[in-house]
């Protein structure tokens, strides 16, 4: 896969990133976002320090990103879990047909 350089502007530094073909609008609007973060950080805390601000907003955006997989994980586990009530709940009622009633139910 080929890859080229798009440039970005964070806190209004222009940075040249290598990017996947096709991907480029995606690495844009990440940048953008990432730019939004840490001016509204700046902006709510007055931290002026570039490295702190941009380790916090790293460690805020792991944070969502943690949440966000532990919450697709129980998601997960949830619908996995409702599956096999359905099956024991399908098993039930197929155990309680009886043989003659499939036939008559199959000859109509």
């Amino acid at each position: 896969m080929t890859s080229q350089a798009v440039q970005v502007q964070i806190l209004g530094r222009a940075i040249k990133v290598n990017c996947p073909a096709g991907q480029e609008a995606a690495l844009k609007e990440a940048a953008k976002d990432l730019d939004n973060r840490v001016n509204e950080l700046s902006e709510r805390t007055k931290v002026t320090n570039t490295e702190q601000l941009l380790t916090i907003t790293s460690l805020n955006i792991c944070y969502e990103l943690h949440m966000a997989k532990k919450e697709a994980s129980q998601h997960s586990s949830d619908v996995y879990e409702r599956m096999g009530l359905l099956a024991s709940a399908l098993e039930a009622a197929i155990s309680t047909v009886k043989p003659s009633q499939i036939e008559e139910n199959t000859a109509e």
